[in-house]
């Protein structure tokens, strides 16, 4: 059909129903193509047959009437407000239109009833597309409405906004006031009369009216008929008995006109008296049928009623009874109920009874590891104390061996060479069995470095772990040599330096104390992940290495260049503090003359390599100032050494300090970042002449810098009752965490009242606080 057939100026009825969504469509295909009508939406309400109760949802038959009924009212408002929706959706579009509700049992039914009685000419309906091409499911509203509809009314099909199918009308619908001519009987037969297209009851009304007519009409003419034939038998028993025939004649003939007027207005009173008593049989045998009509439905309507009633009696009884199950059950369900909590009741008291077993197996459990680790502890000092007194032996049988060879000690010193326990008892001096023994032979299993200057091995003596460094025999310049730089390194005791304990001079090999956790080249570039490097790390580390400097460059008589110091020189021990190794090998007065060194040249890479050293060949304590430098702007950076020290000084020209340090470090103080960086380049400049001393006061500025921004203890790490940081930090029943021999100090001595409210305590259960003591390690580590 052509867009132009759609448009016309009647009003449009649309069914619409729960689904906005789908009819959104539907309205949008009517205000397209019937732009110029009123749009009338109608909707069939559906009165749900279940009715939910506090018992659940019950027919609708079961329910009381007033839940019925107010569920209805709940139903109807909800339509409302559908209807109203819709409506606001054609405000939107600009178009009139207005709403028709109806209510059926079922849909399809009630828009077929709204057709016929509101007189609707023009429908538009959703639909399925093969429900609506090939009628054959019954059940749609679509099909039944194509099949069931009314023949005047026209009806449009749409599926998804695409029209899909029309049916035509093939009449025009009958006037229902038409049917009969008394005004009376319209409204009367429009009540009475079912929605079946008003056409065989409507015939049948006729049929009755024409054939009263016809009664009363030839009743009538029966009677006009009898009233004639008097008139006329009177006439001739006049002739026959009145006066002679002459006379008859003479009267006929005297008075002709006047007998004749006479019978005309005889006759025309008889036709309408006839016709009034036709009009008034009709309107006697109208208002028959109407009673006879009204009483057929009276006693259809009573015979309704009263199987309704039986059925609502029969209900009744089924409700009742049911209801009285219901309560039956529920009083079961109740009885079940307080068994259940008396169960609970028994099981809760049961769990608390273990909950507090298990408390006590907990504080047992925890003195037995106390005394495990006590145990473990004592056995350990045993171990240790074995092995003490397994190397005090061995010290006995070196003595020995050296108390045999007292002619051949005597010799040596006549050649000038003491021995190294006389002249530093702290140090030991071991055999190369010894050391083969530590390392099972050197095994390569055991090596931790190789360089030029010798191999460095892991290994157990002395009843610890060592680290044992044998030199290359070509780099030394003989026993001599090899003799003063023990001496050297064996003289220098600090902190931060790494402890020699012992030589092997067959060996030419040294004994240190062995550090697990690697170096600062290890730590700066993520090979090891033992520690997070925060920025106040990296400043203690500065300092320290600064002290370890000082000390080495202020040694007496001579001073102690270090000459090699690199990140890979600086190693952590257990608590991750510095100590400096490969110390002691340079001293002022030698010019490049580090007898453990393959070549000429400083141990450290070319990056921290004095520059003036390239130049003069001589290593002097400014030296050492340069690489000092280099290390303190890796700190700060976290960048390789090679041209950083040009690149920081290109960032600080430009006012860009804060984007070249080092993010994984945290937020840098500005005050220490732009000291620790001023101190680095003025520690590289070129000439040695513009290079810091470090000075015991410069150390103790950098200690104090480092200090000063420590982070404060936060309050809640704090015992409430001994002030100090928490180690096993326990919650109490009032809330508050304490540290575990505080509160337990104080429940033991009788106090059943919480420390800080001085309220009685619920329990005297403390449960220990994982959470904190995590938050208080983690805060220790960083600081």
């Amino acid at each position: 059909m052509a867009m132009d057939e759609y448009q016309c100026d009647q009003n449009v009825h649309v069914a619409v129903g729960k689904s906005i969504k789908k009819a959104s469509t539907l309205l949008q295909w009517c205000f397209t193509h019937f732009s110029k009508a009123q749009i009338r939406l109608i909707h069939v309400y559906q009165p749900s047959t279940k009715i939910p109760t506090l018992l659940g949802k019950l027919p609708a038959s079961h329910a009381s009437p007033e839940v019925v009924s107010a569920y209805r009212i709940e139903e109807r408002e909800e339509i409302k407000r559908l209807m109203e929706k819709y409506l606001s959706l054609c405000r939107k579009a600009k178009v009139k239109a207005s709403s028709v509700i109806g209510e059926a049992d079922q849909v399809q039914k009630g828009i077929v009833d709204l057709v016929t009685v509101h007189n609707i000419r023009k429908l538009v309906i959703g639909a399925i597309p093969e429900n609506c091409m090939k009628v054959k499911r019954n059940s749609s509203k679509a099909n039944y409405a194509a099949q069931n509809a009314p023949p005047f009314c026209e009806i449009w099909f749409v599926c998804k906004g695409k029209h899909i199918w029309t049916r035509e009308a093939s009449e025009t619908p009958r006037s229902l006031s038409s049917c009969a001519q008394p005004k009376t009987t319209t409204a009367e037969g429009l009540s009475c009369r079912s929605f079946q297209y008003g056409t065989n009851e409507l015939l049948h009304s006729e049929c009755l009216q024409s054939n009263s007519t016809i009664i009363a009409r030839n009743m009538v003419q029966r009677e006009i008929i009898e009233t004639e034939a008097t008139f006329s038998s009177k006439s001739s028993g006049c002739n026959s008995h009145g006066s002679p025939q002459h006379s008859a004649g003479w009267y006929l003939d005297t008075h002709p006109e006047f007998e004749e007027e006479t019978i005309d207005s005889q006759l025309i009173e008889a036709k309408r008296e006839a016709n009034a008593a036709t009009d008034e049989a009709l309107a006697e045998l109208l208002k028959s049928k109407r009673l006879e009509v009204k009483a057929t439905e009276a006693i259809s309507k009573v015979n309704l009623f009263e199987y309704a009633h039986a059925q609502e009696v029969k209900l009744r009884k089924e409700a009742e009874d049911a209801l009285r199950a219901t309560i039956q059950e529920q009083q079961m369900f109740l009885d079940e109920k307080e068994e259940i909590d008396s169960d609970l009741e028994r099981i809760m008291r049961s769990i608390s009874l273990l909950g507090s077993c298990a408390h006590e197996t907990n504080h047992k459990r925890e003195e037995a590891a106390n005394e495990l680790l006590l145990i473990q502890a004592s056995i350990s000092n045993l171990r240790h104390e074995k092995q003490q007194i397994r190397r005090q032996k061995m010290e006995a049988l070196h003595w020995l061996e050296r108390w045999k060879s007292c002619e051949q000690v005597e010799a040596d010193h006549c050649n000038g060479v003491i021995g190294f326990a006389e002249e530093f008892p702290e140090l030991s001096e071991f055999s190369l069995s010894d050391l083969q023994n530590a390392t099972c032979n050197f095994s390569e299993s055991f090596k931790i470095k190789e360089g030029g200057y010798g191999s460095i091995y892991k290994g157990e003596m002395l009843g610890r772990t060592v680290a044992i460094r044998k030199l290359h025999p070509h780099n030394m310049q003989g026993s001599t040599e090899f003799h003063q730089e023990v001496q050297v390194l064996g003289s220098l005791q600090h902190p931060h330096l790494l402890t020699l304990l012992g030589v092997c001079p067959e060996a030419w090999s040294l004994v240190y104390e062995y550090l697990p956790n690697g170096n600062l080249q290890d730590h700066l570039y993520q090979k090891s992940s033992l520690l997070p490097l925060t920025w106040n790390i990296r400043a203690r580390w500065i300092v320290e290495i600064a002290k370890t400097l000082c000390f080495l460059h202020s040694s007496k008589p001579q001073t102690i260049i270090h000459g090699g110091l690199t990140l890979e020189t600086i190693l952590l021990d257990s608590s991750f503090s510095c100590k400096i190794c490969e110390f002691g090998l340079v001293k002022e007065e030698s010019l490049y003359l580090p007898s453990f060194c393959f070549s000429t040249e400083p141990k450290g890479s070319f990056s921290y390599t004095d520059p003036e050293f390239h130049r003069t060949g001589v290593l002097t304590p400014k030296s050492d100032i340069y690489s000092f430098g280099i290390i303190i702007l890796q700190l700060l950076t976290g960048r390789t050494p090679f041209g950083l020290a040009g690149e920081v000084r290109r960032a600080v020209s430009s006012g860009k300090l804060s984007s070249i340090l080092d993010s994984s470090a945290g937020e840098w103080h500005s005050t220490v970042a732009t000291r620790l960086v001023e101190l680095g380049l003025q520690c590289c400049q070129l000439n040695s002449r513009d290079r810091p001393e470090l000075t015991p006061s410069l150390v103790r500025e950098l200690e104090q810098l480092h200090v000063s921004e420590e982070r404060p203890v936060p309050s809640f790490f704090l015992c409430p009752i001994f002030q100090e940081i928490m180690h096993d930090p326990q919650v109490a029943a009032d809330g508050f965490t304490y540290e575990g021999k505080a509160i337990n100090e104080w429940l033991e001595n009788g106090h059943e009242t919480s420390p800080m409210t001085n309220l009685k305590l619920s329990h005297l259960h403390l449960t220990h606080n994982h959470a904190l003591r995590l938050a208080i390690q983690g805060w220790l580590c960083k600081s």
